[in-house]
């Protein structure tokens, strides 16, 4: 009888030291975003080529641009993929956030948002983008470069960026999954940041 009760738990032991290793071989251990109080992490993204974008981002031109150079003094990133289910199933109220910051005066011109597809073409960007009507700028990460600097985050995630008047950042906000209500996250959003 012990002997039964010792081996079911080696044996739980070790399935469970097996889907550790599985877990952390594949990429899907759970990992540390930004860093509250600290520098987002340098890249660059393109300039949208599309004119609304440029002006709701405040740039111009052709190249590239930092999370720093959009004219804003916070910005919102929602780190997604076209295949989180998650990520379908909340574009709407990610829409609805854009759709209430632009529509308050007090909040309109101080904070703008963008996504960031990971692992994802500028095809697979762009589908979702017309899919789920999202109406911010969306950004391609298909080769992994964003995602690894910012810890290889799970989808759907959220980073709050300050956008100092020297041209640096600091996280405010950073946190995996979907938020259920729109006013309380925005008012977190307006709390943390100081606006």
């Amino acid at each position: 009888m012990m002997m039964k009760g010792v081996n079911k738990s080696l044996i739980c032991c070790a399935a469970f030291a097996i889907c550790l290793l599985v877990t952390a071989h594949t990429g899907l251990a759970f990992t540390k975003g930004p860093a509250i109080g600290e520098s987002l992490p340098s890249f660059k993204l393109p300039i949208p080529e599309d004119a609304g974008a440029q002006r709701y981002l405040g740039l111009s031109g052709t190249g590239q641009f930092t999370i720093a150079q959009i004219k804003a003094k916070v910005v919102i990133i929602q780190i997604f993929s076209m295949y989180c289910p998650v990520c379908q199933k909340e574009a709407f109220r990610v829409n609805k956030l854009y759709r209430t910051i632009q529509k308050r005066k007090d909040l309109k011109n101080k904070i703008r948002m963008i996504g960031i597809g990971t692992g994802n073409t500028p095809f697979e960007v762009s589908f979702f983008q017309k899919k789920y009507e999202v109406p911010f700028p969306l950004f391609s990460d298909e080769n992994l470069y964003i995602h690894r600097i910012l810890g290889k985050l799970r989808t759907p995630y959220f980073i709050g960026v300050k956008i100092n008047r020297d041209g640096s950042n600091e996280v405010f906000y950073s946190r995996l999954g979907q938020f259920r209500d729109v006013d309380g996250f925005l008012k977190r959003i307006v709390e943390l940041s100081g606006l």
